[in-house]
């Protein structure tokens, strides 16, 4: 507990040399109009795909800059949410002011049902991290390789060091293919990026398959496995609270997801959901989601680091979205033959 309180410390730091003066704020998370008339509103609707745990940091962050604005959250998992957004939507009364979810391809398919929108610092995003000018990564995870440090002492440093022989006979731990969008991209950056030999190796090692990073991060840290290929931002937690584990950067590339954000053109609270999305958006928000939660982000220029990013040697893989979406079911239906797993 002690670490987490000094990464918190380091999260206040970091977000704390970002807050802009008065004046400048305005320009930061929107205009002195645009303020006043979220806060007159008074609270915004968030519709989110997210862990809850993690939603409630970056909403208690927000209120720290904007207290007179209430978030209420709904959190459900990808799919029902997107049903929940479908159903809702059918029936005009879709409760959300804002929407947040892991894929773009979902959320892609429901631009219709969002409006026209553009944080303050829209140029200084990627644009190959946006699939519609309506929908914006307020989040951004990325893949790192976890090991337990009580197990490892040749830890891996590379992605193709995880085709080493050395650790063989499930040493090392895998999601899935299917498991989801995420999981899709880090399966498509090692097809594209490692080799079309790379899964033929690495199966060859006799992987352990989980179902999600949950459990393999459970499992990482009770020692069931050694190493494992994992978001980022599930194993930090754990690292920041005492656990034996460490993750590495691969300097072959970081696969991110960035989420798609938008703002549904039957918003009830319109300017709050502006003002909430500006906020995530901005420097001081990334830079909070950086140090404190784990996470990458899609911003040109990175406010800030994670442990262990090197800038000079580490760089972001970001899927192509039309092969993302093209490449996905032959690709998975393939990478479950090769590692000979079943749904």
């Amino acid at each position: 507990m002690k670490r987490r309180t000094v990464l918190a410390g380091i999260a206040g730091t970091a977000a704390a040399s970002l807050a802009p003066p008065a004046l400048a704020q305005q320009d930061t998370f929107g205009s002195k109009e645009l303020i006043a008339a979220a806060e007159k509103e008074g609270g915004l609707t968030y519709y989110t795909a997210n862990f809850a745990e993690t939603e409630q940091e970056v909403i208690k962050e927000f209120n720290k800059r904007f207290p007179k604005i209430k978030v209420s959250m709904v959190r459900a998992p990808g799919g029902q949410l997107i049903t929940r957004i479908k159903t809702e939507a059918a029936a005009g009364k879709l409760g959300a002011d804002v929407v947040d979810h892991s894929d773009r391809g979902l959320m892609k398919e429901l631009e219709d049902l969002f409006q026209d929108y553009a944080p303050p610092n829209a140029a200084d995003y990627r644009p190959d991290a946006l699939v519609s000018p309506k929908l914006w990564p307020g989040v951004t995870l990325g893949w790192a390789i976890a090991y337990n440090t009580s197990l490892v002492k040749n830890a891996p440093k590379t992605w193709m060091d995880l085709t080493k022989p050395e650790y063989k006979n499930k040493m090392i731990g895998q999601v899935v293919a299917p498991s989801g969008g995420t999981t899709w991209t880090r399966t498509m950056f090692e097809r594209q990026v490692l080799g079309e030999d790379y899964w033929k190796k690495q199966a060859a090692l006799g992987i352990a398959m989980y179902p999600s990073g949950a459990p393999l991060s459970d499992a990482l840290v009770r020692g069931e496995v050694s190493i494992a290929p994992l978001l980022y931002n599930i194993i930090y937690t754990k690292i920041v609270d005492g656990a034996p584990a460490e993750a590495i950067f691969a300097p072959e590339g970081v696969p991110i997801i960035p989420y798609a954000d938008g703002i549904p053109k039957t918003s009830k609270s319109p300017n709050a959901a502006k003002l909430f999305m500006n906020w995530r958006l901005s420097k001081e928000g990334q830079a909070f989601q950086i140090a404190k939660l784990g996470n990458i982000t899609s911003l040109k220029e990175p406010p800030a680091f994670p442990k262990g990013w090197d800038p000079t040697v580490v760089k972001v893989w970001v899927p192509n979205f039309e092969q993302f979406e093209k490449l996905r079911a032959p690709w998975v239906e393939e990478w479950n033959k090769t590692y000979g797993y079943r749904q």
